[in-house]
């Protein structure tokens, strides 16, 4: 369904410069994703660290011509491009959701909100109506003031059922939300500690979450959670039927038990008096929970019980995260099994280009399955999504695809297509891929995980995973604590903090920081050599380096008159001039940089011999993170803006001053200057000690085990008997050790790990590739199980402080010999 210019404008109430009549079907709030520009709108948002105006150009440089924008510019510049002023453009993208949704105002909508659940409900419930209803549904967790609007677009003629997430952070969000998706069935999943901060207490987050569900006809929700009959909601408001489900009798649906075996449990349930029996393949209570709001959620449906219990025994864990993995011939495997769709292609391919840099891509794509769009333009249009994100190899499974195959041979380099997974790896040979970017994106119905295991990179079973998503949250909240107009500079040394380097500038020039700063000139060349176009300073380097710094377009740290002179005799002998540099001032950390008795001798220079250009100049701080040491850190920065002035008055110029950390960035503003160095806190690591920055947890470090056995009371365990047990007890030998990066200072009882939802002391010695834990305690506990060394369960600075050391010193300790997976959701 598309709308001419026309009457959009006329929809957000819009002051309209149209030269050229046009069909909107797409609508951008991403100038790094644009699929068909020629029938796209762009909206110009403001964001704390971001103004969509500032991309209008390059938006029109890639082909889109139509803007909705809230500030004056000079349209001129852009003759041929339809602009649609408004007073906000995020509200304009709302009113146009707003009235797309009024087009279908007899669609069933389903609404659901609460802390947690939100994300996986949808999903199982579009995994259980599918094959009932033609569903539209957000992407991903597109839930917020911008996502839900982006996904009630997507509602055409053929939709007969909807679901949408709804998710807000402080008060009157909810309301505009509302307006938006309005839903005829709500789900209330729960109400958490996510976004306290947000709300004045409990209460008023729950009053606010559930405006959702103001006008539909039915509300179920968890009776622990369900306040909807206290006094302080005026029935007048609230429309909907209640229905509840718990444990007492006074809901409508009652759980009579719960019974938990191996791998599954049996809910027993009393629904109008008729007492109903399902086994779902899952034992840990969020599962539990979710998957009790989807059986009540098909009764209110009208689903015959033995249909409800045959569906949901079938239900799979579902993955709410891309995952990125090293596999076979230098390749890299990106596996989407969340979902397969339009919507989430575009995602997926995003994250592949991203990911890729200039390096080879390879999409291996099934069929898609129950759009109710004709098959023909279904798999054109996916065919011309393919050629725009300018995949190089394509891969289609499923008789459908394989029928539409002539749609995609002329417009993409190289293609092939089988019937099936069983087809595809019959006639493929792992040697077809190497040195590329492959994304699995597969409907569950062919098993596309069979691929990503013939094509894994075979590595022992401990990993470490970075939640990429984690990240950008984390650098989010660093942008919302910034100044107007400070820049960002994100440290990528040490191999990214023990994260991977590459992956982690990728994810960061996507999201646009301002500068990337490594340690050493040769992780500088790698990130470049990876396609990463962004300034690198590099913060340490000497002459043998200096011909790489040049070539690969790198920005050496200053440090010294040494360094200087070395650097500055290689530039004349070059002929380069006004080369950038970031000039280093020691003002109490004593470790490196120039003192004050050099800041006049060391301007002279550059300003005399012109071969050097200060791009930066910047201090380090000794102990920003402590407030004992606050007068110091007010000291380091008076005199570090003194050696600033000295500077820039006989430079005769301006340049960038940093001196704040992460620690600092939160509890001194003051001192964010022109730019940041976003380090630890990038990583998940809060030393700020600020219990309102809610930061989350990046790296998870986990193995599994390897062998259980009984020892008796009085035996030992490891090397030097070291281990001598006080009791009979379970003990498991774990696939990590020492030189994996787990202490050896975590040795017997010291440290801990978690596992089956209990913690498990070390016992005994950690050796060079394992270790040995007391699971005597847990319960139903088995070889291969997983196990948490750091992570949610267990921060990285509770295992510092276990060890005595620092966060830094743990994170940067991980061995390259365990495998890095790359997460997104």
């Amino acid at each position: 369904m598309s709308y001419t210019i026309q009457h959009i404008a006329k929809l957000i109430q819009a002051t309209a410069v149209i030269k050229q009549e046009v069909n909107i079907e797409y609508l951008i709030i991403d100038s790094r994703k644009i699929t068909f520009p020629s029938t796209s709108l762009f909206f110009a948002l403001h964001t704390h660290s971001r103004n969509g105006h500032t991309f209008i150009a390059e938006v029109y440089e890639r082909g889109l011509r139509n803007f909705v924008i809230d500030e004056n510019i000079d349209t001129t510049a852009f003759p041929d491009a339809n602009f649609l002023k408004v007073a906000n453009s995020l509200i304009a993208l709302q009113n146009i959701a707003i009235a797309h949704r009024k087009q279908f105002e007899t669609l069933q909508v389903i609404g659901i909100t609460g802390s947690n659940g939100k994300t996986i409900v949808k999903e199982w419930l579009n995994l259980l109506l599918q094959n009932d209803y033609n569903i539209v549904r957000s992407p991903r967790s597109y839930n917020s003031q911008i996502g839900v609007p982006l996904s009630i677009w997507q509602i055409n003629s053929t939709h007969n059922l909807g679901i949408f997430e709804a998710g807000i952070s402080t008060y009157n969000e909810m309301d505009k939300l509302e307006k938006i998706i309005q839903p005829t069935i709500g789900i209330l999943t729960n109400i958490g500690n996510t976004h306290d901060e947000g709300f004045e207490n409990k209460e008023h987050k729950f009053l606010e979450k559930i405006q959702l569900f103001k006008n539909c006809s039915v509300l179920i929700a968890r009776e622990n959670d369900c306040k909807i009959h206290n006094p302080v909601v005026p029935s007048e408001k609230f429309k909907p039927t209640v229905l509840t489900w718990g444990f007492s009798n006074n809901n409508e649906f009652v759980i009579q038990y719960i019974n938990k075996q191996k791998d599954n449990a049996t809910i027993s349930f009393l629904y109008k008096n008729k007492e109903q029996q399902y086994i779902i393949p899952f034992t840990d209570e969020a599962s539990i929970e979710n998957a009790i709001t989807c059986i009540c959620v098909m009764l209110v449906l009208k689903f015959e019980s033995q249909n409800i219990a045959t569906k949901i025994a079938l239900l799979q864990p579902v993955e709410m995260r891309m995952q990125l993995k090293k596999a076979i011939n230098n390749c890299y495997v990106i596996n989407d099994s969340y979902s397969n769709d339009i919507a989430s292609l575009n995602i997926a391919l995003d994250y592949l280009k991203q990911q890729s840099g200039n390096q080879t891509t390879t999409v291996i794509l099934s069929d898609i399955l129950q759009t109710g769009i004709p098959q023909n333009d279904l798999y054109k249009r996916v065919s011309a999504i393919i050629n725009q994100k300018k995949a190089h190899k394509f891969i289609g499974i499923g008789e459908q695809l394989n029928k539409h195959k002539h749609l995609f041979e002329n417009s993409i380099q190289q293609t092939a297509f089988y019937n099936s997974v069983e087809d595809f790896l019959l006639h493929t040979n792992t040697h077809h891929f190497k040195d590329e970017f492959i994304l699995l994106k597969g409907a569950r119905l062919f098993a596309f995980e069979r691929i990503n295991d013939w094509l894994a990179f075979k590595v022992h079973q401990t990993v470490l995973e970075i939640n990429l998503s984690a990240m950008v949250h984390n650098l989010k909240t660093f942008q919302n604590h910034l100044q107007p107009g400070t820049k960002l500079m994100a440290m990528v040394k040490a191999f990214s903090y023990g994260s991977g380097s590459v992956e982690i500038a990728r994810l960061l020039q996507f999201y646009k920081v301002d500068y990337l700063a490594v340690a050493y000139t040769d992780e500088g060349i790698e990130l470049r050599k990876a396609g990463i176009s962004l300034p690198i300073m590099i913060m340490n380097t000497d002459e043998a380096a200096f011909h790489a710094v040049v070539e690969y377009n790198l920005e050496p740290e200053i440090y010294s008159f040494n360094i200087y002179h070395t650097f500055h005799q290689y530039l004349l002998q070059q002929g380069i001039t006004n080369f950038p540099i970031h000039l280093k001032l020691n003002t109490g950390m004593n470790r490196l940089g120039f003192d004050e008795q050099d800041i006049h001798t060391i301007a002279t220079l550059l300003q005399q011999n012109n071969t050097m250009v200060v791009q930066s100049a910047f201090s380090h701080l000794t102990s920003s993170e402590e407030a004992a040491d606050d007068d110091f850190t007010l000291h380091q920065s008076q005199v570090f803006l003194q050696y600033c002035n000295t500077l820039e008055n006989k430079l005769g110029y301006k340049f960038i001053k940093h001196i704040a950390n992460s620690a600092a960035a939160l509890r001194k503003p003051f001192l964010q200057m022109d730019m940041i160095r976003l380090g630890i806190g990038l990583y998940g690591i809060n030393n700020s000690k600020m219990q309102s920055v809610f930061i989350q947890p990046v790296a998870t470090l986990k193995t599994t085990i390897a062998q259980i056995r009984e020892v008796k009371k009085e035996d030992t365990v490891g090397y030097n008997r070291k281990g001598k047990l006080q009791r009979d007890s379970k003990i498991a030998t774990i696939r990590i050790g020492y030189a994996d990066g787990f202490k050896r200072s975590l040795s017997n009882g010291v440290g801990a790990v978690y596992v089956k939802g209990k913690f498990a002391k070390v016992v005994g010695s950690i050796c060079m590739d394992m270790a040995m834990i007391d699971v005597t305690d847990i319960d139903e506990i088995q070889e291969e199980d997983e196990v948490e060394i750091f992570g949610t369960h267990i921060s990285i600075e509770q295992v510092a402080q276990a060890c005595n050391t620092i966060s830094y010193e743990i994170m940067t300790s991980v061995s390259q010999r365990v495998k890095r997976v790359y997460m997104e959701e």
